[in-house]
């Protein structure tokens, strides 16, 4: 069985055509999700990129072995060769082709992890270079038209690679692996035409955590907005033009992502072939007044997009939690028959419905900040609650059927201190369980068990 994974880079949960929340085209992938196996409510545990790669890679938590931020921001340590999944698949006799930006070590490269094959962004640089060496961006983080051509995109010539690797492969005869990690749609947003008009901003619904007055929140997620100068930015004369340029390179990639899944039909290799489609984490894009992601852990940034494809499995809609970047590799080394490594943080994906009663009823994501200062916060929410362990700074609690937007920080409600109580416990057993080394601490963990916290 060959295994194809596709991760694309601050992807919201909510901007897939298939899931029926906003207005954007995703034919591609509305196709390849009526063949999978959905999951609705996939988490990221970590909202940073490189932190989510290297959990993907090995299958644990990225902050129980220290990958709190990109480690090119500041050095921190980073996943290990030697527990990752791909080095097995290698040694069962797969090909293996990791394409795109390695953002998982800063000295090493895809072969120390198992990959034969690495096709970076470098023949992209050299085609820019070469056919458009005058070209100029303008916008800055809110991003502009592409004067590139589609065809000539980042998008496009990363599925060309692809196609081109799925055909060699195909022809070699062996199992395979291939990895395609996408840089879109991180910001700036820079769509090429006719993707770059493909939407109106004025029928583009602003995000639900618009108009955030920042009332009883901590003080970095106001600071985020000046520290970016967002804080006088508007929807109106701002951010749905920026959003209208998210969803065009969405839909880019996803024509790009449509040529990666022919391939695989025409070499005749679909029925042989698992798929699994991702994000590392979501983008801010204007709600809350923010952009990127960092120092926050509301929904926009920490829930992602993730379907699985396998042979013989009834596509559903599963609505059950999963942590789609230690999930994966639990599930991929169970699916083909690896050896489970000595630690691992994931659980199976739920395949059958059967399966999703042993299934998680919260979830859990965490954050370090980096940027502009370093920041930990932790998260736990379920079906309805959301509660957010701010260690230097007040918590927060949101009912997400009331206020989707999470502007609402009940914290210091009195009708909500007995479940406040039971998520800072029921949190403090999930960071335990996968190393968290804040919770080692008598003096931090008495904030979860004691509820030693400020409320204003």
């Amino acid at each position: 069985m060959n295994f194809l994974l596709i991760n694309a880079d601050q992807l919201r949960h909510d901007c897939v055509g298939y899931r029926g929340l906003r207005p954007i085209k995703t034919p591609a992938l509305d196709r390849l999700a009526a063949e999978s196996v959905v999951y609705s409510r996939a988490f990221t545990p970590l909202p940073v990129c490189a932190p989510a790669r290297q959990a993907i890679l090995c299958g644990r938590h990225p902050d129980s072995f220290g990958a709190q931020w990109n480690y090119d921001f500041m050095p921190t340590p980073t996943v290990q060769p030697e527990w990752c999944w791909p080095r097995q698949l290698k040694e069962k006799g797969y090909s293996t082709a990791y394409l795109g930006r390695f953002h998982a070590s800063a000295t090493l490269h895809p072969d120390a992890f198992g990959y034969d094959e690495w096709v970076s962004w470098a023949g992209h640089k050299q085609l820019l270079k070469e056919k458009y060496p005058d070209v100029a961006y303008t916008g800055g983080w809110m991003g502009c038209e592409s004067p590139i051509p589609v065809e000539d995109s980042g998008t496009h010539w990363m599925a060309a690679r692809a196609c081109e690797m799925i055909e060699k492969f195909a022809a070699e005869g062996k199992p395979w692996h291939i990895w395609v990690d996408y840089e879109e749609p991180h910001l700036p947003c820079r769509p090429s035409a006719p993707f770059s008009t493909m939407y109106d901003p004025d029928s583009i619904p602003m995000w639900e955590g618009c108009g955030d007055p920042f009332n009883n929140k901590p003080y970095c997620h106001k600071q985020q907005t000046l520290s970016w100068d967002t804080d006088r930015l508007t929807w109106e004369h701002d951010f749905k033009y920026m959003v209208a340029r998210y969803y065009g390179v969405v839909s880019q990639l996803d024509q790009a992502i449509g040529r990666i899944l022919d391939a695989l039909e025409r070499t005749g290799q679909k029925d042989d072939t698992i798929v699994v489609f991702t994000s590392d984490h979501g983008d801010m894009c204007g709600s809350h007044n923010m952009l990127d992601k960092h120092y926050v852990l509301y929904d926009d940034i920490c829930r992602v997009p993730l379907m699985v494809r396998v042979p013989g499995v009834r596509p559903r809609v599963c609505d059950v939690f999963v942590s789609n970047c230690v999930d994966i590799p639990y599930s991929i080394i169970s699916w083909l028959g690896l050896n489970h490594p000595e630690i691992e943080h994931g659980r199976a994906l739920p395949l059958a419905p059967e399966e999703d009663d042993a299934c998680r009823r919260q979830i859990v994501s965490t954050s370090n900040g980096q940027q502009f200062g370093l920041y930990s916060t932790r998260m736990i929410r379920d079906d309805r609650y959301k509660y957010v362990w701010n260690l230097t700074d007040i918590d927060e609690l949101y009912d997400l059927i009331s206020d989707p937007g999470e502007k609402l920080n009940l914290i210091a409600a009195p009708e909500h201190q007995e479940r406040i109580a039971q998520m800072r416990r029921d949190l403090y057993e999930e960071l335990r369980a996968h190393g968290d080394r804040f919770v080692g601490s008598d003096w931090i963990r008495r904030q979860l068990l004691e509820g030693r916290k400020h409320l204003r």
